[in-house]
C-alpha cells in the first residue's frame, strides 16, 4: 500500500485476514496449539524443553509429568500423540544423537560419550547406537576418516 491513510485504516485487517487464512489452513491446528502455553502441546513442550536440557540425567516419568503440569498416565498419553514416541524412548533418542555428535565432532570415544549423556552400561549404548544409527559406534567413522572422504571428491 503506497497511501498512508490506506495502509493505516485497511492494514490491521489484511493482517488479520492473513492470519484467520493461516490458522484456518493445513496446518492451522498446530499453529493454534503451539500458540497455547496452556495447551496439550504446550504442556509437553515443558517436558521436552526438561528433556533437552537434562538428557544427560536420570529423567523419571512423574519429573517430566510435573513439568507438563499432568498426571503420569495423561502425560505420557499426551506426549506420544505430539512427538509420536514414549517419553523414554525419545530421551534415549535425544542421548544416542548427543552422543554421536559427540563422537563425530569432538572426537570422543564411545565410551566417555556414552557416559556423557548418561548411559550406565556401554553394552546397552552401543546395542541401542547400533539399533538406530545402523553402525556400531566403533564403526562411526572418526572426524578425521569424514574429513579424508571428502579430500578424496573432486569438484570440477
Amino acid at each position: 500500500m503506497n497511501d498512508p491513510a490506506d495502509a493505516r485504516i485497511l492494514g490491521p485487517q489484511i493482517i488479520r485476514e492473513i492470519i484467520y487464512r493461516v490458522l484456518r489452513g493445513r496446518q492451522g491446528g498446530a499453529l493454534r496449539a503451539a500458540a497455547a502455553l496452556h495447551s496439550r502441546f504446550g504442556q509437553v513442550n515443558r517436558a521436552l524443553q526438561r528433556i533437552h536440557a537434562d538428557y544427560s540425567r536420570d529423567l523419571t516419568i512423574q519429573e517430566l509429568a510435573d513439568a507438563a503440569g499432568m498426571s503420569q498416565s495423561a502425560f505420557h498419553q499426551n506426549f506420544k500423540s505430539v512427538t509420536s514416541n514414549s517419553p523414554l524412548q525419545y530421551l534415549k533418542t535425544i542421548r544416542l544423537h548427543k552422543a554421536r555428535m559427540s563422537m563425530v565432532y569432538e572426537g570422543l570415544r564411545a565410551g566417555v560419550a556414552a557416559d556423557r549423556v548418561g548411559y550406565q552400561s556401554q553394552w546397552q549404548f552401543s546395542r541401542e547406537f547400533k539399533r538406530l544409527f545402523g553402525l556400531s559406534p566403533v564403526e562411526e567413522p572418526s572426524p578425521s576418516a569424514r574429513c579424508s572422504v571428502f579430500s578424496r571428491l573432486r569438484f570440477r
